[in-house]
């Protein structure tokens, strides 16, 4: 009788299960790493919104008042606007070509002026809760996860 050469269905049950779990692992990974980086790109983009409210503070002697949560400084004339998360903010001076939108642009990001115009808080909704550098927020509507990056000036 002639022996056949190959593998058992178990040897191959075994390494396929192998692979499988394997696989399971680096996706878990993977999709960790895209949080981060997303919050790497909210941190940015809020430090960058920081620096323009800067500018418009040393043209406006104060920060710029919020309509929700959004910025109000936007357009040209007596009135300022709302400003549009995704579009260019200009009042006379262009602050910045485009005002940065939140990577997922489902939550967006948060302005709340303080009365006096004299300081404010940004905000933006991070997914991984393991940052150091955020806080929890009980804003579950606008933050699902609950924690969230802060930054005033």
């Amino acid at each position: 009788m002639k022996k056949l050469k190959g593998f058992t269905l178990v040897e191959l049950l075994v390494v396929i299960s192998l692979i499988g779990v394997l696989a399971t692992l680096i996706f878990a990974n993977l999709n960790a790493a895209r949080e981060r980086a997303r919050d790497a790109v909210r941190k940015s983009d809020l430090r960058n919104i920081q620096t323009a409210l800067r500018l418009y503070y040393n043209d406006n002697a104060g920060y710029p008042s919020n309509s929700g949560y959004n910025i109000v400084g936007c357009g040209s004339g007596a009135s300022p606007i709302s400003c549009v998360y995704g579009e260019a903010w200009t009042r006379d001076v262009t602050y910045m070509n485009i005002l940065p939108d939140d990577p997922l642009s489902s939550q967006g990001y948060s302005y709340l002026g303080v009365a006096g115009n004299e300081s404010y808080t940004l905000s933006a909704c991070l997914e991984n809760k393991s940052d150091e550098k955020g806080e929890s927020t009980t804003n579950l509507t606008w933050c699902p996860s609950g924690w969230k990056y802060v930054v005033k000036p």
